[in-house]
């Protein structure tokens, strides 16, 4: 399912137009990216978990040339899954 159809989905399922749908959604996403540049976690109880962690900065190799190259420590979302969508997807 893409942006375009799940937008057509919570439509249809909460008795909305296409247009609150997809404010609604560009609302949401608007509000986690939010929480989440200010380090907060976003707790949907049942659903899931977005959260951010620290990566330190490590060493690699370029696979192409086998030199070895320094990777930059950064942030990075996580998503950890909710026990009442891991049951409902068993």
């Amino acid at each position: 399912m893409n942006k375009a159809e799940l937008i057509k989905s919570i439509a249809i399922s909460a008795s909305l137009t296409q247009v609150a749908s997809e404010r609604a959604v560009a609302g949401f996403v608007d509000a986690v990216k939010d929480c989440l540049k200010g380090g907060e976690s976003v707790v949907l109880t049942g659903f899931g978990t977005f959260s951010v962690n620290s990566r330190a900065a490590r060493a690699g190799r370029n696979p192409q040339t086998g030199a070895s190259i320094n990777i930059p420590a950064k942030n990075v979302v996580k998503f950890k899954v909710g026990s009442t969508l891991a049951d409902s997807v068993k």
